[in-house]
């Protein structure tokens, strides 16, 4: 891609570089409806599934953390 300031002020195109093609991002719905799929598969008490999983080890404090996180900024979409 051309910077069109670097043209105007050298008076010449850069090299044109080779992009890598972006990976198809998921949009809004597909999210959504993959958390959909996802909470079908959950049963009882979901706090007390994760600490099950998180004292087992089988998640750590890092990813439950990062989790709370990702839950915080979902809970302004609803």
């Amino acid at each position: 891609m051309a910077n069109r300031l670097y043209e105007s002020f050298m008076g010449r195109p850069q090299p044109r570089q080779q992009v890598a093609p972006q990976p198809k991002q998921n949009n809004m719905f597909q999210v959504m409806e993959r958390f959909n799929q996802f909470k079908q598969t959950l049963t009882g008490n979901p706090k007390d599934q994760v600490m099950q999983l998180l004292n087992s080890g089988q998640v750590s404090k890092e990813q439950y953390d990062q989790a709370v996180q990702m839950a915080n900024t979902f809970r302004s979409f609803f």
